[in-house]
């Protein structure tokens, strides 16, 4: 029997999109240096504007992710967020459909009741725990690139999951973590200048735990693209 076709660079980065997810149970079990390094080395390949890499990371490990981890949820259980970039002013039609469909999928795996405003209140207080991973990071970028700086650092961002994702290791970029840029700047000893994108909890993904089990959708190409022929 002839041996199975290699499949195509097209082919592996789809499988990699598709098996890429946001992970929200962790094992304790820490990633070593070496594949956090090769991880960053990956994501360093992304482009950006003139070619500026505007994306600073600040990686947490052992005790530094426990401190931060126990800090973060203190702070953020006593004060509202007052983030470097206002979160969206409000969802809307078939934004604000798919956000509810994420957020059923969520509550379901975790058996919270809808409209159970406590228990969902619960749940997303898990984002300052890092839902127990054993490593988060801060991404930030330089306060005079404005916008452009921003889309850099989310181009960054993806490519840092899927070359987590290549390596075995899960993740979830998470906009909670930048809901709180003053004591994220103060904790770590950042600059004023550093400007909190979003950060992200990673490791080794909980495979028995439900909230991991379900899959969001994605529209369909003609929800999304307009061809123009002439």
């Amino acid at each position: 029997m002839s041996a199975e076709p290699s499949a195509t660079p097209a082919t592996a980065f789809e499988q990699l999109l598709k098996n890429r997810y946001s992970c929200r149970a962790f094992l304790p079990r820490q990633v070593d240096s070496a594949t956090i390094t090769r991880m960053l080395e990956i994501a360093q390949r992304t482009p950006s504007w003139c070619n500026s890499q505007p994306w600073q990371a600040v990686v947490t490990r052992g005790v530094g992710t426990e401190r931060f981890r126990d800090a973060l949820f203190e702070y953020a259980a006593a004060h509202k967020p007052e983030p470097d970039f206002a979160f969206p002013r409000e969802y809307r039609g078939v934004y604000l459909e798919r956000r509810r469909a994420c957020g059923f999928q969520l509550y379901e795996s975790v058996g919270i009741a809808r409209g159970d405003r406590e228990a969902s209140a619960r749940q997303t207080m898990e984002n300052f725990r890092l839902f127990g991973a054993p490593h988060a990071m801060i991404v930030t970028t330089d306060e005079a690139l404005g916008v452009y700086g921003v889309l850099d650092c989310g181009a960054w961002v993806n490519n840092f999951m899927l070359a987590a994702r290549s390596l075995g290791v899960a993740s979830i970029a998470q906009a909670a973590l930048g809901a709180h840029p003053k004591f994220v700047r103060a904790h770590f000893g950042l600059p004023e200048d550093r400007l909190v994108v979003c950060g992200m909890s990673f490791g080794y993904e909980d495979a028995t735990n439900p909230v991991n089990g379900f899959r969001t959708s994605r529209a369909a190409m003609n929800d999304v693209v307009t061809w123009v022929d002439q």
